[in-house]
């Protein structure tokens, strides 16, 4: 999965980095220790009567990919991570994107609260491994964005009374410093190496600045999951859908526009070295037998593929498949 309107704003930048660190890091690197994913996005892939085997989607749970990928876990199925990209645009301003996020932490909250209703039971399933990785994955993952907030009201609080908490004498304020400076960096830190080591395989290093903002994110964060804690309690199946087709730019139209008009140069050079070939057109029927005895002739068999006659050959061929391009007769049209 990989962000496609990343220049729209900032929080689709924000989302770009977070999809980078949880499917080209994290969850890849469950997948390689044989833990249990959290399946998420729009790109999974199941076997259909391995599917029906599980009881298939948990038409209550508003995450029922995160519940699938537990439940195909308990039920002993491997899931693995596909060497492909699927594009997907992010929402760009606040208010949808905090309605997502919403929906995200609600269906954790049930996936968690379903799948720990037998804790034994769930240990003996994912081995101690993969129950583990389940309270991390899914269980931490909601508390860590719960409790943010409250560290950091203690610690203003504690600061406003005139002291700072890492040198207080009190247990509670070494007990508020541990669990402040926990959360700076099992949060803030280890979230923005997963991005940044995420960003630098999909090649978008240079969007890595927007991690900066990680404080803030948290802090957004932190608000949707208490807004979806809220909604647990008074509104479990409530679905929040995400208005898609708004996106204002695309990076990978950009990269296309990019190749063709690369393409468009390759075959203009061509046909200014008098290398572009005239290209046969198709016969219509009444003259097709004469058309083929006229093209039997040593000038129209087909070009080496080394050779520029060739290259120019396998240019229109790509520019057929693309459906751009097209050149007959050295005319190059748009």
């Amino acid at each position: 999965m990989c962000i496609d309107n990343t220049a729209d704003s900032w929080l689709t930048r924000l989302f770009t980095a977070e999809y980078a660190g949880q499917f080209d890091v994290f969850l890849d690197g469950l997948a390689r220790l044989n833990l249990p994913l959290p399946l998420g996005g729009s790109s999974n892939h199941f076997d259909v009567a391995t599917l029906r085997a599980i009881g298939a989607w948990d038409p209550y749970n508003v995450t029922e990919d995160a519940d699938l990928g537990m439940r195909l876990a308990r039920f002993g199925y491997r899931t693995a991570m596909i060497d492909s990209t699927t594009y997907e645009e992010a929402p760009a301003r606040l208010g949808p994107w905090l309605r997502q996020r919403t929906r995200w932490f609600k269906g954790w909250l049930q996936t968690w609260c379903v799948h720990m209703r037998q804790p034994r039971r769930l240990l003996r399933d994912l081995g101690p491994g993969g129950f583990v990785s389940f309270q991390l994955a899914v269980g931490g993952n909601v508390l860590a964005a719960l409790v943010h907030p409250l560290f950091l009201a203690g610690l203003v609080m504690a600061m406003a009374n005139g002291f700072p908490p890492w040198t207080s004498d009190s247990t509670g304020g070494s007990i508020l410093a541990a669990l402040y400076a926990g959360s700076v960096l099992i949060g803030y830190l280890t979230s923005a190496l997963l991005c940044i080591i995420g960003l630098k395989r999909r090649g978008l290093l240079p969007t890595a600045w927007i991690l900066s903002l990680t404080p803030l994110t948290w802090l957004l964060l932190s608000c949707a999951a208490w807004r979806a804690l809220c909604q647990f309690a008074t509104a479990p199946y409530t679905w929040e859908k995400t208005d898609h087709g708004l996106a204002r730019t695309s990076r990978r139209g950009t990269q296309m526009t990019q190749a063709l008009i690369a393409l468009e140069s390759l075959v203009r050079d061509l046909d200014t070295a008098d290398a572009l070939p005239r290209l046969p057109m198709e016969p219509s029927r009444p003259h097709r037998h004469a058309a083929r005895a006229a093209t039997t002739k040593p000038s129209d068999v087909p070009p080496a593929p080394g050779t520029a006659l060739g290259r120019a050959r396998l240019v229109q061929m790509r520019l057929d498949h693309l459906g751009g391009l097209r050149f007959d007769n050295h005319v190059v049209d748009r």
